[in-house]
């Protein structure tokens, strides 16, 4: 690590500790003495996803995010458990080094994921994934989580 005022190519960790997911470095300059922070963080592979229209584009966070806060609105459903359901997809690819998924794969694990939290978010969503044209798709779905 270089040192951000004399560029000397040296430093020494002096404290070093965890720090809102990142690790957290005080770090000295063995030329000039002179102390400064730094944060490492894991770097994840991007992700590609495969959109219906045949497109791609980068995997979008705060767009699962918006579809889900639709979902759980006014749902028993907080919104850490919310967030832990978006990480529990973003580190399924990353784990796997996967760079490259379908929407349809994403939102399938996010049914799951809504399936075991809340019946209701679950349907909200699977409303829009599914693009439900009519009633009887609605009454199948209800169906289908009834008899589980």
């Amino acid at each position: 690590m270089k040192c951000p005022f004399c560029n000397f190519d040296d430093t020494k960790v002096i404290d070093s500790r965890p720090s809102e997911g990142k690790k957290r470095r005080r770090r000295e300059c063995a030329s000039c003495g002179r102390r400064f922070t730094t944060y490492e963080v894991v770097e994840k592979p991007s992700l590609m996803v495969y959109k219906k229209d045949g497109s791609f584009e980068p995997f979008d966070r705060a767009k699962l995010v918006k579809g889900l806060q639709n979902a759980i609105k006014k749902r028993p459903v907080s919104v850490e458990q919310m967030n832990e359901l978006v990480d529990n997809i973003e580190n399924f690819y990353a784990n796997a080094m996967l760079t490259e998924t379908t929407t349809s794969e994403i939102g399938d694990m996010v049914l799951k994921g809504l399936k075991d939290l809340d019946h209701v978010a679950y349907v909200r969503f699977a409303s829009v994934y599914k693009d439900f044209n009519d009633v009887n798709s609605f009454i199948q779905l209800i169906t289908e989580l009834d008899g589980n």
